[in-house]
């Protein structure tokens, strides 16, 4: 069997690429976004099984099939668990909840052999998605340091800040410059990982040492590693970041 996997999180790829070793499968490719994807399938014989994220860096998978007539036999891969009972409730279509497990990795691919890809259902499949309207949300960062090109991924980075009218990136006791004005950023990060505090300052839940009471209602926040300045949560915050760190977002 030949497969390729269109993945944009490595770790997750080169899981999925060491549990598919134990079938002897010959992966031709990993692929990391919709554009880089539909290059590929346009220059390269298609695969028996096509291994698909759902949500890619770039926008959802299904901008492929605009591109590209798909004659492998797909298994999707997502990470939105309370989207599977009706966005994969059809017969023929494989599907894959990460964190992938080798028993679930069998099913599917038996389910996959088993079924050949329907069109009706892959349409019903993009329609579900969209009717809850997942966003894309960025889950890497190209920074620059020196003459070198870094990607940083948003699991590990602390929090943005704003100084002296530059934006930067707090990650493994380092600051990054970014070319993004904080206001942006808040649009384009994950709301249940990440929330704007201030006009300072974006933090990430994870990140979140100590909550500290602060004067006139507010809140003072103790992260992992940035030690900088204080990171205060402002009055007209408070409220809001009290739901969050409750998992009201």
């Amino acid at each position: 069997m030949k497969v390729v996997i269109i993945e944009d999180e490595l770790l997750s790829s080169r899981r999925l690429e060491r549990m598919l070793s134990d079938y002897n499968y010959e992966i031709l490719a990993s692929l990391v976004s919709v554009k880089s994807s539909i290059k590929w399938f346009k220059e390269h014989k298609h695969p028996d099984i096509l291994f698909l994220d759902i949500q890619l860096s770039d926008g959802l998978c299904f901008e492929i099939f605009k591109h590209i007539e798909i004659k492998s036999v797909i298994v999707f891969t997502t990470a939105f668990s309370q989207y599977s009972i009706k966005a994969f409730d059809y017969n023929s279509v494989s599907y894959l909840l990460k964190p992938i497990n080798k028993e679930s990795l069998k099913k599917a691919i038996k389910k996959a052999t088993v079924f050949n890809k329907n069109e009706n259902e892959l349409l019903a499949l993009k329609e579900a998605v969209q009717e809850y309207n997942i966003p894309v949300f960025k889950n890497k960062f190209v920074v620059k340091l020196g003459k070198k090109i870094k990607l940083i991924s948003t699991d590990n980075i602390e929090c943005f800040f704003s100084s002296n009218n530059i934006t930067y990136l707090r990650s493994n006791d380092f600051n990054y410059i970014l070319n993004s004005a904080l206001i942006d950023l808040e649009n384009e990060l994950n709301p249940a990982v990440f929330f704007q505090i201030s006009r300072k300052f974006i933090v990430n839940m994870h990140a979140i040492k100590n909550i500290i009471s602060y004067s006139n209602s507010r809140l003072r926040l103790v992260l992992n590693s940035y030690n900088e300045s204080e990171i205060i949560v402002s009055r007209e915050r408070v409220k809001d970041f009290k739901k969050w760190i409750n998992g009201g977002v």
